[in-house]
């Protein structure tokens, strides 16, 4: 019994294939349009957050730190510690560097001002509050 793979057979199974993951993509572009809303906490998105994003950025906390479960290992996920500790400990602790914890690392020093300091834990907070479907997970150590 021999099997012909004819090139029409063959243009047959590409096109077939294109339809069925062209649809695919489609389903699966509309269904993450109608999830994010509903996950994504924009409506809770302020100037201060945004003041907030900007010093995350320009500190470059992410070459340390992990926020949404991006960025570097090497401190703890920002988003996690807020929900775990709350901002009154998050703005001690940036205050109290670099003498921080001893036996600890440490992190800069960034001479932030009070607003400053309040954005930011804003931003950590707004982040904190986006459905992540439990990722990362909630572990302290």
């Amino acid at each position: 019994m021999s099997s012909t793979f004819t090139k029409s057979t063959a243009r047959n199974i590409f096109y077939g294939g294109s339809v069925f993951f062209f649809l695919l993509f489609l389903g699966l572009t509309f269904d993450t349009m109608t999830t994010m809303p509903k996950q994504d906490n924009s409506a809770n998105l302020t100037e201060g957050v945004a003041r907030g994003k900007k010093i995350w950025e320009t500190r470059n906390c992410i070459g340390c730190h992990t926020l949404l479960g991006e960025g570097a290992y090497f401190a703890p996920e920002l988003g996690n510690v807020y929900k775990r500790r709350g901002p009154e400990f998050i703005k001690a602790w940036i205050q109290s560097q670099p003498t921080g914890a001893p036996g600890r690392r440490q992190m800069p020093q960034f001479h932030l001002k009070d607003q400053e300091l309040n954005d930011l834990v804003e931003f950590l907070k707004y982040s904190s509050e986006i459905n992540t479907n439990k990722w990362p997970p909630n572990i302290e150590g």
